[in-house]
């Protein structure tokens, strides 16, 4: 198996989180495919922007996946507030009828559910990103 090692001045890493969250409310907002990829494309501008990598991504109707690869030097919780608030910035930017619905502004909702994977785990969590949209939604 390639791994995908990132030599520092002082350091040895390889840093992957699979990382998952909603719309506030898990409303459907990003069932159109305009607004998904328009999610696609703001997610991917931010991390490039922050010095990080998307190895997968996956924007659902009421959710988003994300495997981000990332430098040690920022926390991951930290890094997770960068994605979250600006893709609700540029998202509303884009889109601003969707304020309408999301009268103060909070696109996002406040969880996050973050993950670590081994390496071994690795390629089963990509391709369980990259395979999302094969998966039935669940209606609640």
């Amino acid at each position: 198996m390639k791994r995908d090692l990132v030599s520092g001045a002082y350091s040895v890493y390889e840093c992957v989180y699979p990382l998952e969250w909603c719309p506030k409310y898990r409303f459907n907002v990003l069932r159109k495919e305009s607004s998904k990829v328009d999610m696609e494309a703001i997610l991917k501008q931010i991390a490039a922007e922050h010095d990080r990598h998307i190895e997968e991504l996956a924007v659902m109707p009421e959710h988003v996946h994300i495997v981000v690869r990332a430098k040690p030097s920022m926390n991951l919780s930290k890094a997770t507030q960068l994605l979250k608030g600006r893709s609700s910035y540029e998202f509303f930017c884009k889109h601003p009828n969707m304020r309408l619905r999301y009268r103060k502004g909070h696109f996002w909702a406040p969880s996050t559910c973050y993950l670590t994977t081994g390496v071994v785990d690795l390629d089963r969590t990509r391709a369980y990103v990259r395979n999302q949209s094969d998966m039935p939604i669940k209606q609640h």
